[in-house]
């Protein structure tokens, strides 16, 4: 089958690889119907997250058909359209138990190698790294999914692919940094990144009562799409001296209420912080450009909740001084797609939300690379490429 592979920094190809077939009797082997690339991605793709090796399959983001189930598959049939997160969970051990699903203790087989940094091993996730198990991801023909009658969830006969693609993780990432915020009617929530998790973070916010949305981004296109879809203010960071004073200035001189970081490692900061960052990362001194993340913590009121959806690695300049003397609370994970998923394929259902304007762009998987380097540069006003094998 055809896929689209990492043969190194900034270099993507599609490779002919073996078709996916049964491991263990919980699996499902998956026909890809639709994928999409995830900024977490980009990461991989700029060689920031170590542990990848030539060819491994990347995405992991999908909508399916289970073409094929193992004999201990009780709930899910060969025929279903299903949605799948992006963690795999086992349903099994205390973590998925108490909806902590990319926690998982059981199904990333490569624990060992996240242990020296992290302590302790996440779940594995499709198509990112071996240190996060080494599976292989959805930009493919065909994709094995563990443990299939926990990780596949039956997309309803009236939605389209498009409308259940992002319930595989932007959405439910978005989601639950809404839901981390503990949002009361009257809140003021402000998101650093218009992109496909910082829209539905913003979108969530508002479903959950926030009085006031606020988005953070620079280009045109995403900051439309923040004030059509969830009714945002949105603040341009490039053009205000500081998006900590806007902020104020926007609340009274209270700040946000929440604040949620959906960047990540490569935020682009402006001035001699941005510069510093970026020097820094040039030189492998760090991993992180942490610009939005300080800007976030400075911004959030005292009291308040920092919601941090960003993927990090090692960051220096961490105003730890901060959160401790204004008394943030901090909360953030990996998504816990499980926990979130059927509520979400719920509200398109029930008209409250519809993810599915985020797919700007449709591709073959063979036009891969290239679609990769157009979400990379922010191309032809790009927010999600979508991959139809």
């Amino acid at each position: 089958m055809r896929a689209v592979c990492w043969h190194g920094e900034n270099d993507l190809r599609v490779d002919t690889v073996p078709r996916p077939s049964l491991v263990n009797p919980k699996d499902a082997v998956l026909e890809v119907r639709a994928s999409t690339a995830c900024g977490s991605d980009l990461h991989i793709v700029d060689g920031l997250i170590p542990t990848m090796r030539e060819g491994d399959v990347l995405g992991h983001e999908f909508v399916a058909e289970v073409a094929e189930v193992g004999d201990a598959v009780e709930e899910v049939e060969a025929g279903q359209r299903v949605v799948v997160p992006s963690f795999v969970g086992c349903g099994a051990c205390s973590y998925c138990g108490d909806d902590l699903w990319s926690l998982c203790d059981n199904t990333n087989p490569n624990a060992a190698m996240q242990e020296p940094v992290l302590g302790d091993s996440t779940a594995g996730i499709y198509g990112y790294t071996h240190a996060f198990g080494g599976y292989a991801g959805s930009h493919a023909e065909y994709i094995r999914v563990p443990h299939a009658d926990v990780n596949c969830f039956e997309v309803p006969d009236e939605l389209d692919d498009e409308q259940a693609l992002f319930a595989s993780d932007a959405w439910p990432t978005g989601y639950m940094g809404a839901d981390f915020c503990d949002i009361e009617d009257g809140d003021t929530v402000a998101v650093w990144g218009c992109g496909g998790v910082g829209l539905m973070a913003q979108e969530s916010a508002a479903l959950m009562g926030a009085e006031q949305v606020i988005g953070i981004d620079r280009f045109p296109e995403r900051l439309d799409a923040a004030r059509e879809h969830a009714g945002a203010e949105t603040v341009d960071y490039t053009e205000v001296d500081s998006v900590v004073d806007r902020l104020d200035a926007l609340t009274g001189g209270r700040g946000p209420d929440a604040c949620i970081d959906a960047v990540g490692m490569e935020a682009h900061g402006t001035g001699l912080s941005g510069r510093y960052d970026r020097a820094k990362q040039q030189f492998g001194l760090h991993t992180d450009r942490g610009e939005a993340l300080r800007q976030a913590i400075r911004a959030v009121r005292k009291g308040g909740t920092l919601s941090v959806l960003g993927v990090y690695g090692l960051m220096d300049k961490f105003p730890v001084g901060v959160l401790m003397n204004k008394g943030i609370t901090v909360k953030t994970a990996q998504q816990h797609g499980q926990r979130y998923v059927p509520d979400l394929l719920d509200h398109v259902v029930e008209g409250q939300m519809d993810p599915s304007y985020l797919a700007t762009h449709e591709f073959s998987l063979e036009e891969g690379p290239a679609a990769y380097r157009m979400f990379k540069e922010k191309e032809d006003e790009m927010i999600r490429p979508v991959f139809k094998p």
